[in-house]
Parts: structure tokens; C-alpha cells; sequence
């Protein structure tokens, strides 16, 4: 997969003035990665490179979602090129989650689909987290519950009250992801959000959602009416 040593200013350059003129969306996702290589790697063709690790990771949310050993292996990356990527990734999360802080919420739900999916899309296991909100539905904390096999999570609706006591919230999304990419839910995704409106109605809490995502999309058991 390593490429030999070349010159490659003259095309970075205009990478560098397709980006500046045009902004983010003036390159290609093969083209994103290869300029963040070129950061690290100087003088070798990264583009090859960069196609080479999209095709093998399926899309570059995947390649940026990885772990940074997977991400190693798959290209015999350096930790300083590795990090380059992570930094990337880094980034668009913070850019994201900054839009769902310090709004409501449900006068938001497109953004907050955004964080979850660029967050949760790609990983290899399955994930389990609890949105807790205040009584303006802004987000308190983005608590990760369990973390669980390829196809499983330990979910415990005790610690879920707990944790919304602890917050002072007044409301709660319920977020898990499908490492099969197949977003819709099952009937224990269903039982266990109906345990969990059981367990919070009398303590005045709102379960106001159950989001589940996936690699193809995302579904909502409230928009489904199956809560």
C-alpha cells in the first residue's frame, strides 16, 4: 500500500487552493484524507494511499471512526499520521455536539441525528447512551452507559434513573447504535424503552425518545409510534 517517495507540492498546493477558494466541500472524501496525510507524510503520493484506506474502511466516517490501531494496520501508518485523522474526526465532533448544547433539543432533532450518526454510525460494538435534558429540554450530559459485544449492551434501567437523579434532568433520550448498520429496532430495543417510561413516570421524568443508529440510517421508535 506504501507509495515511493515523490514531489507532490505543486498538486497539494492546488488541494490547498481548491479548499481555500471553495471550502470543504471543493475536495473529494478521497482528497480530505489525502491532504491530512500529506501533513504528516511530505513527500510521498498520499493519494493512492488515501483511496486505498476509504476502500478498505467502506467511507470516511468509517475510516475516521476506527480505532487508531485498526486505522495503523490497514495503512502501516505512523502514530503522527494516525493522529492526523483522529484530529480530523476530533474536530467534527466538537463542530457538531457545539450545536445541540445549548439548544433546545427537540427544536433541533436534525443536528442532534447529525452528532449521533457522525458519533455512533461506525463502531464495531454496540453502544448505549442516555441524552439527559433540562426543563428547557437542553442537554445536561451525554452519558455513555455500556458498551457492550459486537451485538449486545448491558442496559440497567436502575442506573439510568440514578444517573437522571443525579443530573436533576427532566426529560431523556435514549441512544444505542447497530453494528450491522440496520437501524431498526428490535423487540427488546422496544421492551426496554417501555421499562424505562415505567420505571421514570412517577418521578416526573419524560422519556422523550428512543433514537437508534446505524451505518444505513436511523430510526425512532417515537416517530415509528411504537412509545
Amino acid at each position: 500500500m506504501a507509495d515511493q517517495p515523490h514531489d507532490g507540492t505543486g498538486h497539494r498546493a492546488r488541494l490547498r487552493r481548491r479548499l481555500f477558494d471553495g471550502g470543504p466541500s471543493a475536495l473529494h472524501d478521497h482528497e480530505l484524507i489525502e491532504y491530512l496525510l500529506a501533513l504528516t507524510i511530505p513527500r510521498r503520493d498520499t493519494k493512492s494511499l488515501a483511496k486505498a484506506l476509504i476502500a478498505k474502511f467502506g467511507s470516511v466516517g468509517a475510516l475516521l471512526s476506527a480505532s487508531p490501531d485498526a486505522i495503523a494496520r490497514a495503512g502501516k501508518l505512523s502514530e503522527s499520521s494516525v493522529a492526523a485523522l483522529k484530529i480530523a474526526e476530533a474536530a467534527a465532533l466538537h463542530l457538531l455536539k457545539t450545536d445541540i448544547q445549548t439548544k433546545p433539543v427537540l427544536g433541533n432533532w436534525q443536528a442532534l441525528l447529525d452528532y449521533l450518526h457522525a458519533s455512533m454510525a461506525h463502531q464495531p460494538v454496540e453502544q448505549v447512551r442516555v441524552l439527559y435534558l433540562n426543563a428547557k429540554n437542553v442537554l445536561i450530559s451525554d452519558d455513555l452507559l455500556s458498551e457492550g459485544s459486537v451485538d449486545e449492551a448491558a442496559v440497567y434501567v436502575r442506573e439510568i434513573v440514578r444517573r437522571a437523579l443525579d443530573h436533576h434532568a427532566t426529560a431523556l433520550i435514549l441512544v444505542h447504535n447497530h453494528p450491522s448498520g440496520d437501524p431498526q429496532p428490535s423487540r427488546q430495543d422496544i421492551q426496554l424503552t417501555r421499562d424505562i417510561i415505567a420505571a421514570t413516570q412517577h418521578l416526573k421524568i419524560s422519556v422523550h425518545d428512543h433514537v437508534i443508529i446505524g451505518a444505513k440510517g436511523n430510526s425512532s421508535l417515537r416517530s415509528l409510534g411504537l412509545i
